[in-house]
């Protein structure tokens, strides 16, 4: 499960959050993938925090209203809410929650009714209905809409971020192994080297050896002239070793120069 909180600037999406609820009325806030608060509430009202969600049936009324609004709807008491998914690769991470606004002039004795349902005075329910801003249902849609546009463009591009970084430090470490072991490589090719050298030496001192042994020495005659043949292989081996090594190496020094 990705937790938006390892890669996200909570302070930038607080602020976002807060410039929204400033310009738009609609409150806002941000959950993770469980349910839990990643940002401080922005514009919430008193009508819903301390009436609706103060009394134990209103704060029933308000838990079904959470768990089945989708998009932006009508809560229980007659405001509009809305709920949008953060998605990322297709994968549910948080979400947007808000609203708490009247798409229209509230009918005062349809709330003093809800009042007397919940359990709470109907003369504070009513004062503080007077508080909650009032905005046309088309408005309301089109901020709910547009503060999901940008939160998930902006949780997207940060963990794009975070991935591509993540990334790069890996491919840093591995490229430095690689030169590393080229390193190594290079310096066992050399010690190589140095004893294919000494093999072809110990080759021309073995046929000499066998020529002044004449007939006797036939037999060490093949094998010097076996074990010259092997010394010159080898020495072409390593050689070839050293051409891909700096083959490599160039592949290297070519990823480290990518911006």
């Amino acid at each position: 499960m990705i937790d938006i909180k390892k890669f996200l600037d909570l302070n930038a999406l607080q602020k976002i959050q807060d410039q929204f609820s400033e310009s738009t009325g609609l409150a806002a806030i941000a959950v993770d993938a469980e349910g839990n608060y990643i940002t401080k509430p922005s514009n919430f009202s008193d009508f819903c925090m301390k009436y609706n969600r103060g009394s134990e049936e209103g704060l029933r009324r308000c838990r079904k209203c959470d768990e089945e609004g989708k998009g932006t709807y009508f809560c229980h008491a007659g405001l509009m809410d809305f709920s949008t998914d953060i998605i990322i690769n297709g994968e549910k991470v948080g979400a947007i929650l808000g609203g708490q606004v009247l798409p229209n002039e509230p009918e005062e004795e349809k709330f003093r009714s809800t009042a007397r349902e919940i359990g709470v005075s109907e003369d504070a329910y009513v004062e503080a209905l007077k508080k909650v801003p009032v905005r046309s249902e088309q408005m309301i849609r089109a901020s709910a809409q547009m503060l999901g546009n940008i939160v998930n463009q902006l949780v997207n591009l940060e963990y794009i971020k975070t991935i591509t970084q993540k990334r790069n430090d890996v491919l840093d470490l591995q490229i430095s192994n690689i030169q590393r072991a080229l390193s190594e490589v290079t310096e066992k090719t050399r010690d190589l080297q140095k004893v294919a050298s000494m093999e072809s030496i110990l080759s021309i001192n073995a046929s000499i050896e066998a020529a002044r042994a004449g007939e006797a020495g036939v037999g060490f005659a093949v094998v010097a002239r076996e074990f010259g043949e092997i010394s010159k292989n080898s020495g072409a081996v390593y050689q070839r070793i050293q051409e891909l090594v700096k083959e490599i190496e160039n592949s290297v020094r070519n990823l480290t120069e990518i911006d």
